[in-house]
């Protein structure tokens, strides 16, 4: 009886830890399961703040320094998220190249998963948005970016190439709020666009002044 009981413990502590292992040949800092990407926390490369925008702002020079991040079409997007512990400190995760199968070759289709969980020794983490860059430039948020089934936290932050910074938030949980979309310019936030409660479905941008 105590025998089978041990086994039945191991067998439970080995799904365990299979469901929080890397699968093999992943690195350790992103790993997929199922159709969800974990990340761990925090990234070394990025200041942690109690202003996010200060982590936002360092985001786009530090992703550009990661093979391929600037090489256009060849080029590879990374996807991370912004978050804190709980005590009023905001963090970035490592960043994730990981994502669904693109041809080979010259193409604006590289595509990377926002992370549905981040791992952080020290906590519990609570996501405020994710972030993604595209590697080249002058790219905008792409209507798969600003689509309500894409959207998963409160704020999505998207960079290009050339650090031209967006914020989209989506108020997704507002029937009556439009989504709004921001462009970061000299430290601020300028509003450029709104996305019309019936327009969220389909990422539909109305440019600030042309409503």
């Amino acid at each position: 009886m105590h025998s089978g009981v041990n086994r039945a413990a191991m067998l439970v502590l080995l799904v365990g830890c299979a469901s929080n292992t890397p699968a093999p040949g992943v690195p350790g800092n992103h790993w997929r399961t199922g159709n969800h990407v974990h990340v761990r926390g925090p990234w070394d490369a990025i200041q942690p703040s109690s202003n996010v925008d200060e982590v936002i702002d360092q985001l786009c020079p530090a992703i550009m320094k990661l093979p391929r991040a600037q090489d256009r079409e060849y080029g590879q997007e990374y996807c991370g998220a912004i978050y804190s512990l709980g005590e009023g400190t905001y963090y970035a995760s490592m960043p994730s190249p990981l994502g669904e199968p693109v041809p080979v070759g010259p193409a604006k289709q590289k595509k990377c998963i926002p992370p549905r969980h981040v791992v952080d020794e020290r906590g519990r983490p609570v996501i405020l948005g994710d972030f993604h860059s595209h590697p080249w430039s002058p790219s905008p948020m792409s209507p798969a970016d600003r689509i309500a089934a894409t959207q998963i936290w409160s704020i999505r932050i998207q960079f290009d190439r050339a650090c031209t910074v967006m914020k989209l938030i989506p108020y997704l949980d507002s029937d009556e709020r439009p989504g709004e979309v921001y462009l970061r310019k000299d430290k601020n936030w300028k509003l450029v666009g709104v996305i019309r409660p019936e327009d969220k479905r389909y990422g539909l941008v109305t440019a600030v002044g042309d409503e």
